[in-house]
């Protein structure tokens, strides 16, 4: 299959500080000559987001913008955005910056070498840069990772990574099968591509821009709790 356009997911809530960086970054990223749609989910914000969004969608003629009337999630704004994304390959793109759209081209590339059907962008097997922040997260990190790997047999390093790329018609058929509105997204979808028979899953190493808590960042250890019966769950029960 000749790729030709890629589909980049932008859920947002509440980054009025970043938003607008961030769609501009996306819009002039390398995506290995890929024409760009950019559909925005706007999860309910509150602070402005919206009114920026609004603008962006006028200033981008690649924009798109899909609008939830109250907070629902990560996973909600994902599946939300999958129905309308047109895309070979499909990149969801947190919002906040952690994530550099400079990486773009390590993400893609094994789409056009190897045939992939799913890339993970790892954060632990990366020399490009990495913010020094919270151990205990790292800690987290890992062990869900590690619990994750258990029930699906795959030896993935960073699981919950926010940098995930797939082939557009394996997303939209799986869309369906979602159920989680929060971060569940993450195990959810590692459960149901583990799942899929003949699957090519990569791993390659990005850069990583972590926030602090007073920067803006949203999960904390109860998403973590949850996360560990999510994984039981997704991996028992689809």
């Amino acid at each position: 299959m000749t790729l030709q356009k890629i589909s980049i997911i932008v859920p947002v809530f509440n980054e009025v500080q970043s938003i607008e960086k961030v769609i501009e970054t996306v819009s002039t990223a390398d995506t290995l000559n890929l024409d760009k749609e950019i559909i925005i989910v706007d999860d309910g914000s509150n602070d402005g987001t919206t009114d920026i969004v609004k603008r962006l969608t006028e200033t981008f003629s690649q924009v798109k913008a899909l609008y939830h009337d109250h907070n629902m999630g990560k996973g909600a704004a994902i599946r939300t955005a999958l129905p309308h994304t047109t895309g070979d390959i499909v990149l969801i793109q947190d919002a906040d910056l952690e994530y550099s759209p400079s990486d773009y081209p390590v993400l893609i590339q094994p789409f056009f070498d190897a045939n992939a059907d799913v890339v993970y962008g790892s954060r632990f097997v990366s020399a490009q840069p990495h913010r020094v922040l919270y151990y205990w997260h790292y800690v987290a990190n890992n062990l869900l990772t590690t619990l994750s790997n258990i029930f699906t047999n795959l030896n993935l390093t960073d699981m919950e990574t926010g940098f995930k790329v797939f082939k557009g018609h394996l997303i939209r058929n799986l869309a369906s099968k979602l159920r989680y509105n929060d971060f569940g997204f993450e195990p959810e979808i590692t459960a149901l591509i583990s799942k899929q028979k003949n699957i090519l899953i990569y791993e390659v190493g990005i850069s990583y821009f972590g926030r602090t808590y007073e920067e803006g960042k949203k999960i904390g250890w109860h998403d973590g709790l949850k996360a560990i019966m999510q994984i039981f769950v997704s991996n028992l029960s689809h």
